[in-house]
């Protein structure tokens, strides 16, 4: 599996990277158990993940409560991520879509909502990962359809990027 994805992950991390230093922010989102990695991943981005650096922009938008429940009552599920992207993201910056199953609708919204602002799109699934994967500029797709092991390969996969991003980020100064 490192072999077979080594280069989506290095792309993943390049594309972080260079959105972070042109100064935009990465956005999160998912749902259950990939929402509390989209909390996970805004924190190591926020926070540190191995060293000491300066903050990195990062923002999970299935975080605040408030925000989805009246979106969720006054328009749809559905609209929960989208309509956050449409207020908040801007063409320098990257969404990351994550679902295990690649099917999650309000995942799909919001990866579409930031392809029409022009922000880069990335997107988290296993196997087969569809429409996710077609949604989005570059996919990781677990080669699984368990959701226990692609939440397991999900988060090492993170890790690594979190790792490759800051290293970059601290040497660019």
């Amino acid at each position: 599996m490192a072999e077979e994805h080594t280069p989506t992950l290095l792309a993943i991390a390049d594309r972080l990277t260079a959105r972070l230093l042109g100064g935009g922010t990465i956005f999160l989102c998912g749902n259950g158990g990939s929402a509390a990695d989209a909390q996970h991943v805004a924190g190591e981005f926020v926070g540190r993940f191995l060293k000491e650096r300066r903050p990195l922009p990062a923002v999970a938008l299935n975080a605040n409560t408030s925000i989805l429940t009246a979106i969720g009552n006054d328009y749809d599920f559905e609209q929960v991520f989208a309509r956050q992207v449409k207020a908040l993201v801007r063409p320098k910056d990257v969404v990351v879509g994550i679902s295990t199953s690649g099917k999650s609708p309000n995942v799909i919204a919001a990866m579409k909502a930031a392809r029409e602002i022009g922000a880069e799109t990335i997107g988290f699934t296993g196997e087969p990962g569809e429409p996710l994967g077609s949604a989005c500029d570059v996919c990781f797709k677990v080669p699984s359809g368990l959701t226990p092991r692609i939440q397991e390969v999900h988060i090492l996969a993170w890790h690594l990027i979190c790792e490759l991003v800051e290293e970059a980020v601290a040497h660019a100064g």
